[in-house]
């Protein structure tokens, strides 16, 4: 597969980008380097490996989940700048 200059002015007009004939020529071949690149990878023999959901070989990193007694009103109340019973009180922010 190669780009041709239409082919970039099509894009170009779709991104809404304006190119100059220079630069239309620059991008045809630096775009046709890409794909050539890319195609490399065809090359490569994939048989029998596993694809990857992630590059890292860790399953789950996180902490298991224990159900666990919460924290007391009284504790958490006691740094609030003001309260009411067992509440948190705030100012209004709804007119």
């Amino acid at each position: 597969m190669s780009v041709t200059t239409k082919d970039v002015a099509y894009i170009a007009e779709l991104a809404r980008l304006s190119f100059t004939e220079a630069e239309k020529e620059k991008m045809t071949s630096e775009l046709n380097a890409i794909l050539h690149y890319v195609e490399k990878l065809n090359e490569v023999d994939t048989e029998g490996i596993e694809p990857l959901s992630s590059i890292h070989d860790q399953t789950n990193v996180l902490r298991e989940d224990l159900c666990q007694e919460s924290m007391p009103n009284e504790t958490a109340l006691m740094n609030a700048p003001d309260k009411v019973d067992r509440f948190f009180r705030v100012p209004k922010v709804i007119g």
